[in-house]
């Protein structure tokens, strides 16, 4: 597995790291997945190189975090740099986000909430540090917070040595500046997939210019381009409303992933293998995430990383979505 550097930490990541949404089960995901199945995937990565784990307490009401630390007992802590994040809360209020079931989520990046959030999310994993502390969802009003003050409480948690960095996810060019401002900002999580090319626009340039890692979550749109699905799949959970899971926008992208088998051929990969690539092709600073749950499914797209994909492959591969985009 190729490696690169956490932001400006020095720190070594496998370029493709393991996000564990899946693996928490619950409504989105059509129920809980077999656990011993989820431990047995999470303990296989450092075998293939894989040593970032992804996790947040909004999978599952924790349910994400709480397998993970599982599966770590046992193992070598330092083996693994895991991310967690704060701001999405179901114990106290916050600015409305979504509902889960009968839960209702909120957002909140108090210094009170975040405080607690970390002595929760700690007790889960089963550790005394995480490696990187992320705001999942951005502060808004009612409940709006100054990116100051949750810095304020992350730079204490960082000196306190309960996290070693900080990075932001869902965040604008905007919110990374301000972030900026306050201390050091690592890593940003943002969806990026060959069909979904939005933060190429301004996400990626400031996180290029500021020596920030940039980490692509949903490069497979939630299993869509795994290349695995059918003609008359019928979308669950969380992709009933997404774009791409629509009827004709998927028939679409089945076409172009049809069209994509020459290139399989070429480099002796699979439909996902390919989709991945692409992704890590767009610069040495971008990191992704894997959203396998099995040992078969991570054992397959960490190939991704050793597939270099020629200049005139990674531009035709763009050309194809974007003439599906436009239609």
């Amino acid at each position: 597995m190729n490696t690169m550097k956490l932001g400006k930490t020095g720190k070594d990541i496998s370029k493709i790291g393991l996000g564990t949404w899946a693996i928490g089960g619950g409504p989105a995901w059509g129920g809980d997945k077999d656990l011993q199945t989820c431990i047995d995937t999470i303990r296989e990565c450092p075998k293939l190189g894989v040593n970032l784990i992804d996790t947040a307490p909004g999978y599952n009401f924790g349910n994400s975090e709480k397998i993970l630390g599982k599966a770590l007992k046992g193992m070598k802590r330092e083996d693994f740099v895991i991310i967690t994040k704060c701001g999405i809360v179901w114990t106290r209020e916050g600015s409305l986000f979504n509902k889960v079931g009968d839960t209702q989520l909120y957002k909140n990046l108090s210094k009170e909430s975040i405080r607690e959030e970390i002595e929760l999310s700690l007790e889960r994993l089963g550790t005394d540090y995480v490696d990187v502390y992320m705001t999942h969802w951005q502060s808004v009003e009612p409940y709006f917070t100054p990116i100051s003050e949750t810095m304020e409480a992350l730079n204490e948690l960082k000196a306190e040595g309960k996290i070693k960095a900080i990075g932001a996810a869902n965040s604008t060019p905007e919110h990374i500046r301000e972030y900026l401002k306050y201390g050091e900002l690592d890593i940003v999580q943002g969806k990026y997939s060959v069909l979904d090319r939005g933060i190429e626009k301004d996400l990626l340039p400031i996180c290029r210019e500021n020596k920030i890692t940039l980490q692509a979550y949903s490069p497979l749109e939630q299993g869509l381009l795994s290349g695995c699905l059918p003609r008359d799949y019928v979308p669950t959970g969380a992709q009933c409303n997404k774009k791409w899971f629509q009827p004709e926008n998927m028939q679409k992208a089945m076409d172009m992933m049809d069209a994509w088998k020459p290139l399989c051929e070429k480099y002796n990969c699979t439909i996902a293998n390919l989709a991945l690539a692409w992704i890590l092709a767009q610069g040495g600073f971008i990191n992704l995430l894997s959203g396998s749950t099995t040992v078969d499914q991570i054992k397959q797209n960490v190939k991704s990383a050793e597939i270099q994909l020629s200049r005139e492959d990674v531009q035709r591969m763009r050309e194809m979505a974007e003439e599906i985009d436009n239609i």
